[in-house]
């Protein structure tokens, strides 16, 4: 057998493993972290909207309400290493391709090798919280948005860098919410394998819960185009400030315990994916 043959097996191999039952466990791992962690800033997201919010509802504000419970050490590197797995399940998407029709293709994989750059440094600042890092985790969103708003406008193009970037988060927020509402998620669910009463659930769950989380992506990014506009860093939001400017519409309150209540309803439906979901 030459080299490039042998090459070849090799890598035919790993893809296999790839996308055999190590990539399926880090996945349905990383879905249901993903989950636990919108579960959590939807319900402080909730207790702003009526008053009694003592957190950011974000995942330094997740962290931090983890840390204070039983075993909340164990949670914690729980949370963290589910991400790592998440990070992982990316990574080989990004490498052998993901699962169902064109999921090999260019776009897909570099879209997978953004959401595992991403994951990657969210699971190393849970770990490194988990590991009592407490300069990692526990940064508000709103500061490190304002940070990395700053550090970009004061680069040659800056202004204009940071709002093709909230112009991007925008859109994306919007497709979020649309395919949401189109129940795309169901091209990647195993249909036939549930009971009706779970794809209904599943259907609540992932249009409310997708609806809301567009709602919130295309919040940070009008903030980020804002702060472009402006040329001030601080009026940058991450997903803390973002919640609490819902208040401030003329729907008052109720309109940041809808788009908390979907916040909730997106993490059961993480959960949901963990299960259903074809990887």
């Amino acid at each position: 057998m030459n080299a490039p043959v042998a090459a070849s097996n090799t890598w035919g191999r790993a893809g296999r493993l790839a996308r055999g039952e190590v990539a399926e466990a880090a996945a349905r791992a990383g879905l249901a972290a993903r989950g636990a962690i919108y579960l959590i800033v939807g319900v402080l997201a909730l207790q702003i909207a009526f008053g009694d919010g003592k957190r950011e509802a974000d995942r330094s504000g997740a962290l931090a309400e983890l840390s204070e419970k039983p075993f909340g050490s164990a949670l914690l590197w729980a949370l963290g290493i589910g991400l790592a797995g998440m990070a992982l399940w990316r990574l080989s998407e990004a490498l052998f391709g993901a699962a169902g029709s064109g999921g090999r293709k260019a776009g897909a994989r570099l879209l997978a090798t953004g959401r595992f750059l991403f994951y990657a440094v969210v699971a190393f600042s849970v770990l490194a919280f988990a590991a009592g890092s407490k300069s990692h985790g526990s940064r508000s969103s709103d500061k490190q948005s304002q940070d990395v708003t700053s550090r970009v406008l004061d680069l040659p193009a800056g202004q204009l860098l940071v709002g093709v970037a909230g112009a991007g988060i925008v859109v994306a927020g919007v497709v979020i919410g649309a395919q949401a509402l189109r129940r795309k998620y169901r091209d990647k669910l195993r249909l036939t394998e549930m009971s009706p009463r779970t794809r209904t659930l599943t259907d609540v769950t992932g249009v409310v819960g997708g609806t809301a989380r567009g709602i919130l992506f295309a919040g940070i990014g009008a903030f980020a185009v804002r702060a472009a506009v402006d040329y001030e860093p601080g009026q940058a939001k991450g997903i803390d400030g973002t919640l609490r400017s819902f208040a401030d519409t003329p729907l008052g309150p109720w309109l940041l315990a809808a788009v908390a209540a979907g916040l909730v309803l997106f993490g059961v439906f993480s959960f949901l994916l963990a299960r259903w979901r074809r990887v």
